[in-house]
């Protein structure tokens, strides 16, 4: 079987996304990793849906005993990194922020997305149950939506689909698909295809993925 990437180096292709100074809002899963790999240097405003503003990335395992505060978490309940003028607020304030349009980008883990960059990533499928969370509003208001995912399922069933079998979340908000193979555009005329994991072909990433990808007159090697 291809060798595919990692779930952190998904991570670290998306923070190459971030810019300075960015108003940020990452989800459960893969989402969460991309805090680790912000280039040095620059300034991300990090959002959680559960009332805080501007504090720094994800207290990993090794840390956890000199760094982690029991009430300093995300809205994924993971300890975080306190900064100084970092800000607490009710969730209702936070969740303003985001219906307000103020979150410059939000990072979301994926069921599925199609082709027209429909999200669904509330419920799973089989097991009836699902959390709506902060995940609808931030889908329709945050400026930018960028979908973190494997390109299939465990069952090797595409995840980028051409239309949204489970319960959708919002419809036509991802601006960006970023998987363990490719990195995938959402455009008006469809999915464009940008870049390839190593090793990769066109084909291959083609065979994995349910509508027709475009590819791009660029189209590159996935760069860290």
């Amino acid at each position: 079987m291809k060798e595919r990437l990692s779930r952190e180096v998904i991570a670290m292709r998306i923070a190459r996304e971030l810019f300075d100074g960015a108003v940020v809002n990452l989800g459960i899963g893969i989402p969460t990793l991309v805090s680790s790999f912000v280039p040095e240097g620059m300034t991300v405003i990090y959002h959680t849906e559960n009332g805080a503003l501007g504090f720094g990335p994800v207290i990993t395992a090794e840390e956890m005993e000199d760094k982690a505060d029991i009430d300093l978490v995300n809205a994924s309940g993971q300890y975080v990194t306190p900064l100084p003028g970092m800000c607490f607020f009710h969730h209702a304030d936070s969740f303003a922020m985001i219906r307000g349009g103020h979150i410059d980008i939000t990072v979301l883990g994926v069921l599925e997305v199609s082709e027209k960059g429909d999200l669904a990533n509330w419920m799973f499928p089989g097991r009836g149950v699902g959390n709506i969370g902060g995940g609808m509003d931030l889908a329709f208001n945050a400026r930018r939506v960028i979908a973190a995912t494997e390109h299939t399922t465990r069952d090797g069933k595409p995840k980028i689909v051409k239309e949204c079998s489970v319960p959708m979340t919002a419809p036509g908000c991802v601006d960006l698909i970023v998987t363990d193979v490719a990195v995938i555009e959402v455009t008006s005329q469809g999915l464009l295809l940008k870049e390839l994991a190593p090793g990769w072909t066109v084909e291959e990433a083609q065979a994995l993925t349910e509508p027709k990808l475009e590819i791009a007159p660029d189209l590159k090697e996935i760069e860290l």
